[in-house]
C-alpha cells in the first residue's frame, strides 16, 4: 500500500497534534459556559416561585 502525499500530511498533522496535547482549553470553556447556563436557567425558572404576601 503506497502512501499518498495527502496521507503523509494527515499522518504528520496527527503526530504534531499528539505532541501538542494541552490541558483542554476548549473543553474548560465549554464546561464553564454550561455551568453558568444551568445556573442562569435555574435562577430564571425558580424566580417565578417567589411568594408575594403583600
Amino acid at each position: 500500500m503506497e502512501h499518498s502525499p495527502a496521507a503523509a500530511r494527515l499522518t504528520e498533522a496527527a503526530s504534531v497534534a499528539a505532541q501538542h496535547q494541552g490541558a483542554g482549553d476548549l473543553l474548560r470553556i465549554v464546561l464553564v459556559v454550561m455551568v453558568v447556563g444551568c445556573v442562569l436557567t435555574g435562577w430564571f425558572l425558580l424566580r417565578g416561585y417567589k411568594r408575594n404576601d403583600d
